[in-house]
């Protein structure tokens, strides 16, 4: 049941007549020697904590360890339930979670890597804003997050999810890709579906630099994560829509993966360049070392 690209994951989930969250099931089961019983459990704990993380911050926010942010979900989940909204609920408490999990992350918090730490927020935000507005069971929620990590699974066997190899692209890009295949398979579209929905999100972000100002993942990591998830729910209303990426999955992860190796070393979480080497950026990080 194991699969080693995109295309080998469609063909076993037209084989078996399965979902890609089903498969991917069937793949932890048979090479990841585990029972049903250990990935519902494991698949438990990913949904309390991201809950946690998610939730927490809106109602207790936390200064983060390097000062650069704190506060900032609550302001936006508050704006997001008044009369001013801009974005309407789904993506305005989207962006608030995503926002929420960074800021855990960012106080030495609990939360789950998904795909990393500095992309945390987008598969929760994605995921929970849509179960929790469409009254969706943790069934199906559980089925979002096996589907977002056969996505994730792809991406790091054919192109990375780290940051200081191929730029953010490669962790809020993939973390995008992630959330946006189980957006869709959660609301009912197709395996197909799922990785066109995948490949859109890969490529809006295509080249996206990391930057983190001060070398501290705060910011602009905290904003990059809404913008991941944004442009995840983005991605999958365009593929359950019938919408489809001109670029196969695989080649989508394949060119993504080149763009990084071009990206010059102080694009790639070194804090030598982009937001990190403004001068209010090095001023950021001068304050942090006369403060630490």
């Amino acid at each position: 049941m194991d699969f080693r690209n995109g295309q080998e994951l469609l063909e076993l989930c037209e084989k078996y007549g399965q979902p890609i969250s089903e498969v991917m099931l069937e793949r932890e089961i048979h090479c990841g020697n585990l029972t049903h019983r250990q990935i519902e459990e494991r698949l438990n704990r990913v949904m309390d904590i991201m809950r946690a993380s998610a939730h927490a911050p809106l109602t207790k926010p936390r200064k983060s360890i390097g000062g650069l942010i704190g506060g900032e979900a609550k302001l936006v989940h508050d704006h997001g339930t008044s009369a001013a909204n801009v974005t309407g609920s789904i993506l305005s408490k989207a962006i608030a979670y995503s926002m929420a999990v960074l800021e855990v992350n960012a106080s030495m918090g609990l939360i789950v890597a998904a795909p990393t730490a500095g992309s945390s927020g987008v598969v929760p935000g994605a995921l929970l804003a849509i179960a929790e507005e469409k009254g969706l069971s943790d069934r199906v929620l559980k089925s979002g997050l096996l589907n977002a990590s056969a996505v994730g699974y792809l991406l790091m066997r054919n192109a990375s999810v780290s940051g200081a190899e191929a730029g953010c692209q490669a962790e809020v890009g993939s973390a995008s890709a992630m959330a946006a295949g189980a957006v869709v398979e959660m609301l009912g579209g197709t395996p197909g579906m799922c990785l066109h929905g995948a490949s859109l999100a890969l490529s809006n972000l295509l080249g996206l630099v990391c930057d983190p100002i001060a070398g501290l993942v705060e910011a602009p990591c905290q904003s990059r994560n809404t913008v991941g998830v944004a442009n995840a729910i983005t991605c999958a209303e365009l593929a359950l829509s019938g919408v489809t990426s001109l670029i196969p999955f695989d080649e989508m992860a394949e060119a993504m993966y080149q763009v990084g190796t071009c990206l010059p070393a102080k694009l790639r979480e070194t804090a030598m360049g982009g937001a990190a080497a403004t001068p209010t950026g090095c001023a950021l990080c001068h304050r942090d070392k006369k403060e630490s």
